[in-house]
């Protein structure tokens, strides 16, 4: 009996809870313009919230994307591009970057689980027989694509054979394959590099990034890039004087290994090696990805106060046109207390009302900030990724700041002497 008493409590405080809903929503409509004004905050605020918790997630994500291009667990070292006259100082000094650098990494450094090679090609002239290409030719071992994650549009990548055998195939990018074979017919057909022809054997797909710059690191060239065996790369082209054997090594770490502390071993093995002459560049992706992710923290927490000051502005408002509402209705509330009303009762229609601001500011907020997002990522070009707790927080934080800057008006309505309220003008 005592259950089904609370039950019937409990449904009597919702039918009444519901009544004083829709005399809010009444109330508010009979001041149309002041409501709206009063909303503006409140929709701002959680608009700029939403989008700007949607575009620092879709940040963070594209971050994510490009540097998998690189790869999260891989160590890239560059060959620096000086002009002729820097360049001959180092090779009184040291040849550049070769082919027995990554050996002796490999066979000295114990983290180190696979090294890949990469030269690239003076490239003059590409074309075929339906087509031509601005891209550039690159030669890389057979470890390259197993170090970039690469994914194979048709044919294959290039075998061991291929790099025993100098053997003259390529593997084309997603774009220099629609220009060089406009009809989709690349596997198979021949193109020409320079002064040789090469057999096309594998298209890669598109990269998860186009042409992007992560960081100071160009990224998504592949699309335009023509790759050939390494060795075909070195016996078959001339290369230009005083210039490193490899353009680019690729070191894969073995799984949790301190990308920091490898970095800094394989930069002391390789300035032992050239003599401490710096003629290469390391990249640490990990460490990239770190300093992104501190960026785009610090930007979330600049974006999240300013939206909070808007809320907070928002709030102030609906406090202004409560505090305004209660000396417009004294004698309203004098009446319901001559009634029978109680303290409770005219606090609780007030809670309400501010309440009822704070939600249908929400509701229009989250609309204005999914608008504000297409319009950011339309015009910006910035990649946005829609989040449901952005919106359920920006919602929350817009209705509890609603529900507290609408205490004081409660109380201060629900604490009139009934008999001066009554005489008010």
């Amino acid at each position: 009996m005592a259950g089904k008493h609370h039950l019937s409590v409990l449904r009597s405080d919702l039918r009444a809870l519901l009544v004083t809903f829709r005399e809010a929503l009444a109330e508010l409509s009979q001041h149309k313009l002041r409501t709206l004004l009063t909303l503006l905050g409140m929709i701002f605020g959680v608009g700029a919230v939403i989008a700007m918790l949607n575009i620092g997630k879709g940040a963070e994500q594209e971050a994510l994307r490009m540097i998998e291009t690189m790869g999260l667990n891989n160590l890239i070292v560059k060959s620096t591009d000086l002009d002729n006259e820097d360049l001959y100082e180092q090779r009184k000094q040291t040849s550049g970057l070769s082919l027995r650098d990554a050996e002796a990494a490999l066979s000295t450094l114990p983290f180190i689980k696979s090294v890949a090679a990469q030269r690239a090609i003076d490239t003059y002239a590409v074309f075929s027989a339906t087509g031509k290409s601005t891209a550039t030719a690159t030669g890389v071992t057979p470890e390259y694509f197993q170090l970039t994650p690469f994914q194979l549009a048709g044919g294959r990548l290039f075998e061991d054979q291929d790099t025993q055998n100098l053997t003259q195939v390529a593997v084309l990018g997603e774009e220099v394959a629609r220009q060089l074979f406009p009809a989709g017919n690349a596997l198979g057909n021949q193109i020409k590099i320079n002064h040789l022809w090469f057999e096309v054997v594998g298209v890669l797909d598109s990269p998860f990034v186009q042409d992007s710059n992560f960081e100071g690191v160009q990224l998504g060239s592949e699309r335009e890039q023509i790759f050939i065996p390494f060795a075909t790369a070195t016996q078959r082209f001339s290369q230009k004087k005083l210039a490193p054997e490899v353009t680019e090594l690729k070191f894969e770490l073995i799984p949790e290994s301190d990308a920091q502390q490898a970095a800094r071993a394989i930069a002391h093995l390789l300035d032992r090696r050239h003599n401490n002459v710096d003629d290469y560049e390391l990249v640490v992706p990990a460490a990239l990805m770190a300093q992104k992710m501190e960026t785009q923290t610090i930007f979330n927490i600049v974006m999240s106060c300013v939206a909070g000051i808007s809320l907070l502005v928002g709030g102030i408002g609906i406090m202004n046109i409560m505090l305004a509402t209660v000396l417009e209705r004294t004698r309203e509330i004098g009446l319901l207390r001559a009634v029978g009303a109680t303290q409770k009762d005219i606090r609780n229609q007030y809670l309400v009302e501010s309440f009822t601001i704070a939600i249908l500011g929400g509701l229009l907020g989250i609309i204005f900030g999914v608008i504000l997002s297409e319009i950011i990522a339309l015009y910006a070009g910035w990649a946005i990724s829609w989040s449901l707790q952005a919106i359920l927080l920006s919602f929350t934080v817009c209705a509890v700041i609603g529900l507290l800057f609408g205490v004081y008006p409660a109380v201060k309505a629900s604490r009139l002497n009934p008999i001066e309220a009554l005489q008010s003008d």
